[in-house]
């Protein structure tokens, strides 16, 4: 495994091929690719690492600069424990064990195991949703998902060593993301297709099994869109709760029951006449959102402020740019 990814590892900005990697770049990095594709979390990376290029560096930012950076990439409250853990790393320095990541906001035992692995070449067991998919196929697990994410672990975990771990960590991830992949693995070219049980029986698209999901609920909202010479009036989503703390649309809650006209506009930031122009849809992790959008040209209220959609999470970045058809 570590000749292949020693020919076949991936190029990735915050992974070096020489010298010990910087824990900041692990860990700025393990954050935002927390359940983010590589292809939108690189150019974010490169952004914030020009931008704040040390813990200390983030850890003096004002947070609302850092959330609206940020802004964009989903999952925000990974956002505000970045802020929060980097402020504590510059006060209290950088952790050199597990423990210690693990202690810090925003990091969960995957995190905390890939940073002490990759950061500082100590044995970890990393598992993330690439390592399942691989050890699912490699032992042919019959438990479907999510049931079978301890067995998993566990079969992962025997197979750490004290070669090179920080190397075994990522050759395992790229193994599951370039060969071992959801869909058409390529098991002529991969490296354990010799030892690899689904592989021998001849179906291992069907494994990791999984369990029957449940349809996804949705909610319903409407939001309010005041807009001037391109910039929309924006005010700042309580602290706790879904987006917390990040920029958007005056809107209403997000409820099960659509919200009729007339109770919507009792919402309203400010008098109207308030026009429909249409309705947006996201799908968040646990439910999908349709969000009616109101506009309306009027004097904003005092709290709030006129901002670029730029720096809207993308809910809100699709009402803000909607066009009725």
């Amino acid at each position: 495994m570590l000749k292949w990814y020693d020919r076949h590892g991936r190029d990735l900005p915050w992974r070096l091929r020489s010298g010990r990697p910087d824990p900041y770049r692990v860990w700025l990095s393990e954050i935002m690719l927390q359940q983010t594709t590589v292809a939108a979390v690189a150019p974010y990376f490169a952004r914030f690492l020009e931008r704040w290029p040390s813990f200390e560096a983030l850890a003096a930012a004002p947070r609302d600069e850092v959330l609206a950076a940020w802004a964009g990439l989903g999952y925000y409250a990974r956002a505000r424990n970045l802020h929060a853990a980097a402020q504590r790393v510059a006060a209290e320095g950088v952790p050199d064990a597990e423990a210690g990541w693990r202690a810090l906001p925003g990091v969960g035992a995957y995190t905390a195991a890939a940073i002490t692995a990759i950061a500082f070449d100590q044995p970890a067991n990393v598992v993330d949703g690439n390592v399942e998919r691989v050890m699912a196929r490699l032992f042919a697990v019959e438990a479907p998902l999510p049931a079978a994410k301890p067995q998993l672990r566990a079969l992962a975990g025997e197979l750490v060593t004290s070669d090179r771990p920080g190397d075994w960590a990522q050759a395992l991830m790229d193994l599951g993301a370039t060969i071992c992949t959801p869909r058409a693995p390529k098991c002529e070219i991969c490296p354990w297709s010799d030892t690899c049980r689904a592989f021998a029986g001849g179906a291992p698209e069907t494994y990791p099994r999984r369990a029957a999901k449940a349809e996804r609920p949705r909610r319903y909202g409407a939001v309010f869109r005041i807009e001037r010479d391109g910039a929309f009036w924006l005010v700042r989503r309580p602290d706790k709760g879904l987006l917390g703390a990040m920029a958007a649309l005056p809107s209403t809650e997000w409820r099960a029951k659509r919200w009729p006209r007339a109770e919507a506009l009792r919402h309203a930031p400010a008098p109207g006449p308030w026009t429909r122009i249409g309705a947006v849809e996201h799908v968040f992790t646990h439910f999908a959102l349709s969000l009616d959008v109101y506009a309306a040209h009027t004097a904003p209220p005092n709290d709030g402020w006129w901002g670029d959609a730029s720096t809207l999470p993308t809910v809100f970045k699709k009402a803000a740019l909607f066009s009725s058809p």
